[in-house]
């Protein structure tokens, strides 16, 4: 009897503690900190300096602008300059950026995307060291790795060390596609690297020093502030859009994967709100539901192809990009796709209906891709071509890697 009322008593007590005791918690992930945000790393290195900066609008610290930041910091920035869309970023792809002095810091403004691709030694004369800080996607055909080498060359040539200020590469998991035949060597293929290259930029210059990719090979003296807490198979949201036309979280991780479509005579929503995450082209009319018409958007795309066209085909916005972390490979299905119910196949890949359209040998970096599109190959025929080429790449990689 005494056992039942102590039970009947306790049992209330025993409910009541298990909310007071503390419940285990699983330990947070430690935040991934840029370069840019590790001021303490090099602030003091600059002091004193006259600083030229490659910067564009992904340069932050915080939520700032870093040129804006270091001058407010005492930090004598003697010139900027801007890759392509400009060091404020309103300018739409591929179109010429001018010099001009910027109206925010009255720091004189240098186009490297225009007739002029590096500084030259004039332009370095009174500069002590140049800063890079710029936001890259990680893939052969976007062109901020060209504006790496230029600078790296410009320094080595006249001097000067080069300070990067690392940040995550957001596909940075995957490393993947056709290794880059240098016959195909263009403005959106300069290196012997796949589509996907699974480097951070300071690690991307450290494989240009190392593979000799600069004239004469040089190298050029870098000085790295690397990520804080960065793995290579870390998810990263970008806080700012890398360019005008990655202009969300998804467009940037379906970028290795969609922007081959350059190459072909399908809309990829340039002209849209939602490039990069759509695709699409009037010829497929009833082959899907899904439409979206294409238009003239100032500072993204001026001149779209299939402008005021009604065009149909695939909307990936709402597509799982977990699933090309863990296949880790670039989806090519989706131009297999669209090849087969293209109702013209002749027009697929054919450059001369649309200054629009780029050049798909280029794009994937070796004439086969094309061939195999056109000649019915699978998905799993066409990668098995990518190597041996593939795997070297994954290994001469691993010479460079400052994360795991």
């Amino acid at each position: 009897m005494l056992n039942i009322l102590l039970s009947n008593f306790l049992a209330p007590l025993f409910w009541l503690t298990s909310f007071l005791l503390p419940v285990p918690q699983t330990p947070k992930k430690p935040p991934i900190i840029t370069g840019a945000d590790q001021t303490e790393q090099y602030l003091p290195y600059l002091k004193g300096k006259r600083v030229g900066v490659l910067a564009n609008p992904t340069t932050i610290i915080g939520r700032r602008h870093l040129v804006d930041s270091l001058q407010k910091r005492g930090i004598n920035i003697v010139k900027v300059f801007g890759p392509e869309h400009g060091f404020r970023g309103n300018a739409s792809a591929g179109v010429k950026v001018q010099n001009e002095v910027d109206a925010a810091t009255g720091i004189p403004i240098i186009s490297l995307y225009g007739p002029k691709r590096k500084p030259s030694t004039e332009d370095l004369a009174d500069v002590d060291v140049m800063l890079f800080d710029v936001q890259d996607v990680g893939t052969r055909f976007y062109t901020y790795i060209n504006v790496l080498r230029n600078i790296m060359e410009a320094c080595a040539e006249n001097n000067k060390e080069l300070l990067i200020l690392d940040r995550p590469n957001p596909n940075g998991y995957l490393i993947d596609g056709p290794v880059l035949d240098m016959q195909y060597k263009s403005g959106i293929g300069q290196f012997p690297i796949p589509i996907a290259h699974g480097l951070t930029i300071a690690e991307f210059a450290k494989m240009i020093n190392g593979e000799g990719w600069l004239p004469d090979k040089r190298t050029c003296k870098l000085r790295i502030v690397q990520i804080k807490n960065y793995r290579h198979d870390l998810e990263y949201t970008l806080p700012v859009p890398p360019s005008p036309n990655l202009n969300t979280q998804q467009s940037v991780l379906l970028y290795p994967s969609v922007c081959l479509f350059e190459g072909a005579y399908i809309n990829l929503g340039r002209g849209t709100q939602f490039p990069f995450t759509v695709l699409g082209s009037p010829h497929l009319k009833g082959k899907y539901p899904f439409s979206f018409t294409p238009t003239s958007i100032k500072g993204m795309s001026e001149t779209p192809l299939f402008m005021d066209q009604l065009c149909y085909g695939l909307d990936l916005r709402r597509f799982d990009a977990r699933q090309l972390r863990t296949s880790g490979r670039i989806h090519i299905e989706w131009m297999l796709e669209l090849y087969r119910a293209s109702p013209n196949k002749a027009q697929f890949f054919d450059r001369s209906l649309s200054k629009e359209m780029g050049d798909i040998n280029k794009l994937a970096g070796v004439a086969e891709f094309r061939q195999q599109i056109e000649a019915g190959k699978s998905a799993k025929e066409i990668r098995a071509s990518w190597e041996p080429q593939l795997s070297q790449y994954k290994q001469r990689r691993l010479k460079y890697l400052l994360y795991p």
